[in-house]
């Protein structure tokens, strides 16, 4: 079966002023599209591998065929990282967005990292620093939350790592409001983190 879009669970313009409108609208109707229309091309003659949910496709990319598992890798990565994405986050001002975390992973944060600032700082100084095109992304490793960052579209999935939350750093999903300034835009951020959400990836993480 081939892969879908996902549709937005808000409006475009729903994380403005952070996010806006047309960046929400190009990122997610022409970038994410992109990437699901070229792992479908990719495995259209291999209906074994287009029946695998994408997330456990790139769980083991060695069983892609060679001549396409960068493909594969690019635009199945690109799916499965957008479709986290636009869930991670929601409407400002609103429960549970944009506002200090709470519940679990509130309290891991702090056991990890000290406070939440710290959290912050350390995944924004890594995101920031990320090369090129790529994401910064918190996971769980040996019961401690991790910030790591991948180029392009890799997955943590393929890392044998289960992303628990992650922003795009590639410029499609920043430059027309911020231009060259990654760094105001990882501050930005944080104002639509949707925590119900990292809370509930949180939990199975833990498994």
């Amino acid at each position: 079966m081939a892969y879908e879009l996902p549709p937005l669970p808000y409006d475009y313009a729903a994380l403005e002023p952070y996010i806006d409108a047309e960046t929400m609208r190009l990122h997610h109707d022409k970038h994410h599209q992109a990437y699901i229309n070229n792992v479908n091309a990719a495995l259209a003659n291999h209906p074994h591998l287009a029946a695998l949910s994408v997330d456990d496709l790139l769980r083991d990319l060695n069983k892609v065929p060679e001549d396409i598992r960068t493909t594969v890798r690019n635009n199945a990565g690109g799916h499965s990282n957008h479709s986290g994405f636009w869930k991670w986050m929601g409407p400002p001002n609103t429960p549970s967005i944009g506002r200090e975390p709470t519940g679990a992973i509130a309290n891991q944060i702090a056991t990890d990292f000290g406070d939440f600032e710290s959290f912050k700082k350390t995944f924004n100084d890594a995101a920031a620093k990320q090369f090129g095109s790529g994401w910064g992304w918190v996971v769980l490793i040996d019961g401690k939350l991790k910030v790591v960052t991948t180029p392009n579209q890799d997955s943590p999935l393929s890392q044998g790592l289960f992303p628990i939350f992650g922003n795009d750093v590639w410029e499609h999903a920043y430059y027309l409001k911020y231009q060259n300034r990654r760094p105001e835009y990882l501050a930005a951020w944080w104002n639509v983190v949707n925590w119900d959400e990292v809370n509930r990836r949180f939990a199975t993480a833990k498994g």
